[in-house]
């Protein structure tokens, strides 16, 4: 199944995805939330007849993030093999684990804002887990399929400057408003194989990053069951993997976004989110 929030920002439904039709579920749940998660929401509209609900036409509406305001934006750094050594970073011997303002998740072909004076302002394409179920102290990374919803594209924009070279956490460069743009739907753990993916991710028309998820350092079973071991997950909570090679720190000068620049990102069976850099406007 494909579930996705469509609407003016503010005002989305929650609906689901068959073709090009969207199915408007909000008699059965209020949104795609936390709340609507943890009390059976999915599984309700999973169980219910859907062919008497109304049908809108995707053409030209607009998605909003695919999950309504996650409570916690967690992100793995360095898990790319071949992103680890275009940065010539050490390989990781444990994930590498950051948070990510949850504010910073918008809708998945919504506005990039550059921030005020910005020269380093960075893309990074990322698969990104959604969980369904609560996980705490797993066991083993097998339960983790378990407790994941499903996976979206993520665009993990990041701000080098504040990331690198102000010193402390990496959450610095990386919880600027917009820079989290998720969608345009989320497919369910069942419906995808998130272990053998492409993902890519363009700049003006030009290829920057082009991997598959094979390439990842710690997979998703083994990124999620790590994480229960020190923190609770909750439905909803996004979890964005790593990026693959190509991003613009990597090139030798680096090549950063300004505004006016458009940033396509997709990953195979999931879809494609569309952005345009602006400049920060008071």
């Amino acid at each position: 199944m494909k579930i996705a929030r469509i609407g003016a920002a503010g005002s989305e439904k929650p609906v689901v995805v068959e073709g090009d039709q969207a199915i408007d579920v909000s008699t059965l749940v209020s949104d795609w939330n936390r709340t609507e998660l943890e009390n059976g929401g999915y599984e309700k509209v999973v169980k219910a007849d859907l062919s008497k609900l109304p049908r809108t036409p995707l053409s030209g509406v607009r998605y909003g993030s695919p999950v309504a305001r996650p409570t916690k934006v967690i992100c793995v750094g360095l898990n790319y093999i071949a992103h680890i050594a275009e940065t010539g970073a050490d390989t990781p011997k444990e994930p590498v684990i950051f948070m990510k303002a949850p504010d910073s998740v918008i809708g998945p072909n919504d506005d990039i804002v550059i921030p005020p004076n910005s020269t380093a302002t960075d893309y990074e394409v990322e698969l990104a887990i959604v969980i369904g179920k609560r996980a705490l102290y797993l066991d083993s990374p097998k339960d983790s399929a378990s407790h994941i919803l499903g996976y979206t594209i993520s665009q993990d924009v990041s701000e080098r400057h504040w990331q690198i070279e102000r010193s402390g956490q990496w959450v610095k460069g990386k919880s600027f408003p917009t820079f989290n743009p998720i969608g345009p739907v989320i497919v369910s753990g069942d419906a995808i194989n998130p272990h053998n993916l492409r993902l890519w991710c363009e700049v003006d028309g030009v290829m920057k990053q082009d991997s598959n998820t094979n390439d990842l350092l710690f997979g998703i079973d083994h990124i999620v069951w790590y994480i229960s071991q020190f923190m609770e997950l909750f439905p909803g909570d996004v979890i964005n993997t790593g990026t693959p090679f190509g991003v613009g720190l990597g090139f030798k000068p680096p090549v950063y976004l300004h505004g006016g620049q458009k940033i396509r990102t997709g990953i195979d069976g999931i879809g494609e989110i569309h952005n345009t850099c602006v400049d920060f406007k008071k």
